[in-house]
């Protein structure tokens, strides 16, 4: 397994979602709210296009801890979101995954989410478990 991970390393991730990824979020989930799909409707929001649902831009971070940070084995115990702003799709992104603490097997991780400006789009906190990748500092 990989190295131990400390407090303060991150991992950055560029990101960007399709069309095509906000229907098939809208099959899975469910939520086919016009506001995320039809161009007519949104027009007539404050946002004036269509948006991406918050939850599908916050799934990269299930990506990013499951499979790289911390990775394999990890359990993922609780995750806090704050939507700042909204995001849209074929734009690019950065999703900035940094540790917060690590008690034990624990660890607390900021999870953010930037447009290329830098303008933060979501921001949280993850809480996960790992018992090759975390010990107590």
């Amino acid at each position: 397994m990989s190295e131990t991970l400390h407090v303060g390393d991150s991992q950055t991730v560029p990101l960007r979602f399709s069309q095509e990824d906000v229907i098939g979020f809208a099959q899975i989930s469910g939520d086919a709210n016009p506001l995320h799909l039809d161009a007519e409707y949104a027009a007539g929001t404050i946002f004036k296009r269509p948006i991406m649902h918050g939850m599908l831009s916050a799934s990269v971070f299930s990506r990013v801890l499951g499979m790289d940070f911390p990775g394999p084995g990890t359990i993922y115990l609780s995750q806090s979101l704050n939507f700042k702003a909204p995001m849209y799709v074929d734009t690019n992104y950065i999703a900035r995954l940094t540790i917060l603490s690590i008690q034990g097997h624990r660890a607390m991780i900021e999870t953010v989410i930037e447009d290329e400006a830098g303008k933060i789009t979501l921001q949280g906190e993850a809480e996960v478990m790992h018992r090759e990748r975390f010990k107590a500092e």
